[in-house]
């Protein structure tokens, strides 16, 4: 990345707006986040949607082609959609590069047999159904962590605070993190504390929240927070990339999410989908090279975390012994 010490900071068009008369005032500094991830840094980076060993090794050789520093790769069919050996590959890879790998837990409702989830409505959604889906999720979880993963991916608060549960009394590994699904993320600051306090160490917000919204959140929470800055279509198809710095700057700690509009979705994940899957991988790549090289312009690109960090500091949780 250009270092951010030879462009002064600035925002998009801002000198020739302010040469035409159209210049907008200067950004508060009370709207600005105060927090950082611990070790420093106020942004990371996350590829998602990289559903098995081969769609990884596309995003690691392009990660390396384009010099996109990773901190965490996502996957999001599930657990229960990869066999040991592709699980353990995958663990393998991203533990040579200092990535943290994150891997779905579970069933989910809009898999399940109700039909409420494909009403208007919605349903309840991804959410758990029933103790049995519970069951699989923790399932899941003893699964994934016994063979090296540090990171879970849930949608469903009950299975968020039993997974927070299982993580005090050692029936999960203490740093294993546990990270909020984008379609279960909180709109307000109220709803994002309440998932802190269950135990989320990493909270996906819908990709439509605006930099004020971001700043009432960070008044009252300081746990890492996830956004795509490319949505797919299911979450909106939004493209943010001129706001990735005010995202930043209202958002921190933040997680960049580089994700894919215009694409077909690919869960549950298998090799009837292998080209379209290793496709949207290496693009999702270079969306990642696009908004680094759109914040290096911006004299914004130089308070990244350092690579191989992947602990969210200290949090608030409730009381997890009863």
């Amino acid at each position: 990345m250009t270092d951010a010490s030879a462009t002064a900071p600035r925002r998009p068009g801002e000198q020739a707006l302010a040469a035409l008369g159209l210049g907008a005032p200067a950004p508060d500094p009370a709207d600005a986040s105060p927090h950082s991830f611990p070790g420093g840094g106020r942004w990371r980076t996350e590829v998602p949607s990289c559903e098995g060993p081969e769609a990884l090794a596309v995003v690691l050789k392009e990660a390396s082609r384009l010099d996109v520093p990773i901190h965490r790769i996502s996957q999001g069919s599930g657990v229960w959609m990869l066999t040991d050996a592709e699980i353990t590959e995958m663990v393998e890879a991203t533990a040579e590069r200092d990535i943290e790998l994150c891997l779905f837990t579970g069933p989910r409702g809009t898999w399940d047999i109700g039909g409420s989830t494909r009403t208007d409505s919605g349903g309840a959604g991804l959410r758990a159904r029933g103790h049995d889906a519970v069951a699989g999720c923790v399932e899941d979880a003893v699964r994934a962590t016994e063979l090296g993963v540090k990171c879970l991916l849930v949608a469903d608060e009950g299975v968020l605070w039993t997974l927070h549960r299982a993580r005090v009394a050692g029936l999960l590994p203490a740093d294993t993190t546990l990270k909020v699904s984008a379609l279960v993320g909180p709109v307000n600051p109220a709803s994002y504390a309440v998932y802190e306090r269950l135990g989320a160490d990493s909270i996906n917000v819908p990709s439509d929240l605006t930099p004020a919204h971001l700043t009432e959140i960070r008044r009252v929470s300081a746990t890492p927070m996830d956004l795509y800055i490319e949505a797919p279509d299911d979450l909106g198809g939004y493209v943010r990339m001129y706001e990735v710095a005010e995202l930043i700057r209202r958002g921190a700690p933040l997680y960049l999410k580089f994700g894919l509009a215009k694409a077909p979705g690919i869960y549950p994940y298998g090799h009837h989908l292998r080209e379209l899957t290793l496709a949207t991988a290496k693009e999702r790549v270079r969306r990642g090279r696009l908004v680094l090289d759109l914040l290096a312009r911006h004299g914004a690109d130089g308070d990244m975390a350092p690579v191989g960090s992947r602990l969210p500091g200290d949090l608030s949780r409730f009381d997890a012994s009863s």
